[in-house]
């Protein structure tokens, strides 16, 4: 693993034990988020985002593979690992309402994250609970309130600050924004953004909201039924998804001028299969717009898996038919950067209604 990276996979696999059987969840999943930048993860739900993300703070067990933290393998749930593990590596779940204890005032919850690790008098943690409200944009006034006489947005700020609270060398923000209205997700957004620059942590962001991928994302890898199906710099992926997954994933987008959509450009159908029993070759090849249903010629994606040539792709597109750089979507657009280097989507004359 090159030094400068913060997190690394290495063909990390995680298997539950369920009624019926083992279900793969994770599947030989390998990905690199070095310090300072941010690899958004999207995909389906019940397509492995937040099970991997477990696997990253240690909350599930990988059966297989490596995980490595500024060049550290950890591994094993004793105590001590697992502490020297929540050091580096902290994870902002989706729902403050749950990961906030309801009867801990902020003040509580930051001062009990900023002591977990280093011992602090009591000026020093009333300083440092000080700064982390200062550093999410909170007035100290929220300092004791309950988590209940905060708003969601206010209370996703809190929860992000006591992640940071032991200055983590990995951010894991698993659907932050899924709870919250536009104007507070964009501002939780661009405050992330801005948290990254100062802290120089990695982050990886999972999301099911392309337009936040979007926003705060360097690198872009798509995930489907337990892998990795295509990755790639957002500007690339988004712009020019070469695997027919991301493409239907970006067709499913509401937009204003949906009727304009053309006739071929399918939406992603069906169910995603059950990940106790995934199809042979392909795993998206039963619901592929591009695969042996609509073309009789492509028996190919039924019966070899694509993944052992992946590596070789552009994009590394799982796929044995992946779509040209010159296939663009419709509604792929070059996305100017502002002047801090974060993606924000600009309105064109196509875009304002007539």
């Amino acid at each position: 693993m090159r030094e400068e990276a913060g997190l690394a996979l290495c063909d990390v696999t995680v298997r539950h034990h369920g009624p019926f059987g083992p279900v793969t969840a994770v599947d030989g999943v390998s990905l690199e988020v070095p310090r300072g930048t941010t690899v958004g993860l999207v995909g389906e739900s019940g397509s492995g985002k937040s099970t991997l993300a477990r696997a990253v703070v240690g909350l599930d067990s990988p059966c297989a593979g490596r995980i490595t933290v500024g060049g550290r393998e950890y591994r094993g749930r004793r105590a001590a690992e697992r502490r020297r593990r929540g050091q580096q590596v902290q994870l902002v779940f989706q729902d403050p309402d749950t990961s906030l204890d309801p009867r801990m005032t902020v003040r509580q919850s930051l001062a009990e994250a900023a002591g977990a690790f280093v011992r602090l008098d009591r000026r020093s943690r009333e300083q440092r609970v000080g700064g982390l409200l200062e550093l999410v944009g909170l007035d100290t006034g929220c300092a004791d309130r309950l988590p209940q006489q905060l708003s969601g947005g206010q209370r996703q700020r809190v929860a992000v600050a006591r992640a940071l609270a032991v200055d983590p060398a990995v951010l894991i923000a698993d659907e932050v924004t899924s709870a919250l209205d536009v104007s507070v997700r964009a501002a939780l957004l661009t405050m992330l953004r801005d948290l990254q620059r100062r802290m120089g942590f990695a982050m990886l962001f999972i999301s099911h909201d392309l337009a936040a991928v979007r926003h705060v994302s360097d690198v872009v890898a798509v995930m489907y039924l337990g892998r990795i199906v295509e990755i790639a710099s957002a500007e690339s992926l988004l712009s020019g998804p070469r695997h027919p997954y991301t493409r239907t994933l970006l067709s499913a987008v509401p937009s204003l001028h949906a009727g304009r959509r053309p006739a071929g450009e399918a939406l992603l159908a069906g169910e995603v299969p059950d990940p106790a029993s995934p199809p042979t070759g392909c795993r998206f090849h039963p619901r592929c717009p591009v695969g042996p249903d609509r073309h009789p010629g492509r028996d190919v994606c039924a019966t070899r898996d694509p993944q052992r040539d992946a590596a070789g792709q552009p994009h590394r597109a799982a796929c044995h038919f992946p779509y040209r750089a010159d296939e663009r979507p419709p509604q792929a657009r070059r996305v100017p950067l502002d002047d801090n280097g974060d993606r924000t989507p600009r309105t064109t004359p196509e875009d304002r209604p007539s």
